[in-house]
């Protein structure tokens, strides 16, 4: 069924039909890649793609996907066979079925994303299109501030070279010290080895950004809908 290409940019988020007109008129918005000033055009919402300064938006109003910050102890399953604590508790209030992307240590918090949009969940979870994570971590030990390049050079762990992109030293003390690494290999607990490795081992790990997403003001165990264009640069980010 195709509607008026303001109506389905109002209806996704972008604005009122009358601000999507002017976005139209301005010729900011593109329809499968080619830029439309017309007035009237009509699209199908679930063939066409459109892009708004180059930004996608999301034409599925059955798509959604939200912001959990998982709290310690909680497994990243959706139906954990063993009973554990798991994370549908926090997403029984959500008519749609969702599906965490990627996932998180059941020792480790902070956020992870969950969604039924199926070609974003791919994309964001896929090694190639290399979606950067940034964790913070008590470890053991006093951290000196040459462990950063170290970590930005790369490191060899058991199953091949690993390397962090962003290595900061919040704090250092004699029996623990606090860091923030952002890297965007996905292999599994792999913060908790790299630190390992380097001789300080993870007391306490958050992660506090996924992409573009960051945890901001959530606190364990809450929950936000991710739209508009926190949405939109996220599916940029994955090509979308």
């Amino acid at each position: 069924m195709r509607e008026r290409l303001q109506k389905v940019m109002a209806h996704a988020g972008v604005g009122s039909r009358r601000y999507s007109e002017i976005l139209i008129e301005q010729g900011r918005v593109a329809v499968n890649g080619q830029i439309v000033t017309t007035m009237g055009t009509r699209v199908n919402p679930e063939k066409d793609t459109i892009h708004v300064d180059g930004m996608p938006i999301s034409l599925n109003p059955e798509h959604l996907t939200i912001a959990l910050y998982k709290p310690f102890g909680v497994v990243s399953s959706m139906n954990d066979e063993f009973g554990r604590r798991d994370l549908t508790e926090f997403v029984e209030k959500y008519e749609q079925r969702l599906y965490h992307v990627g996932r998180l240590d059941e020792d480790t918090e902070g956020l992870i994303l969950l969604s039924n949009d199926g070609e974003l969940t791919h994309r964001l979870t896929h090694p190639s299109y290399e979606v950067p994570k940034t964790y913070v971590a008590r470890v053991e030990g006093k951290v000196t501030r040459g462990l950063t390049r170290v970590l930005e050079k790369g490191i060899t762990l058991e199953d091949g070279p690993v390397k962090v992109d962003k290595f900061v030293l919040r704090e250092a003390r004699d029996r623990n010290s606090i860091v923030e690494l952002t890297l965007h290999s996905g292999r599994n607990r792999i913060v908790r080895r790299i630190m390992d490795e380097v001789g300080h081992p993870v007391m306490e790990l958050v992660r506090m950004r996924f992409g573009n997403i960051q945890v901001g003001r959530l606190k364990p165990g809450q929950t936000r809908v991710i739209a508009g264009n926190e949405l939109s640069a996220l599916m940029h980010l994955v090509e979308m």
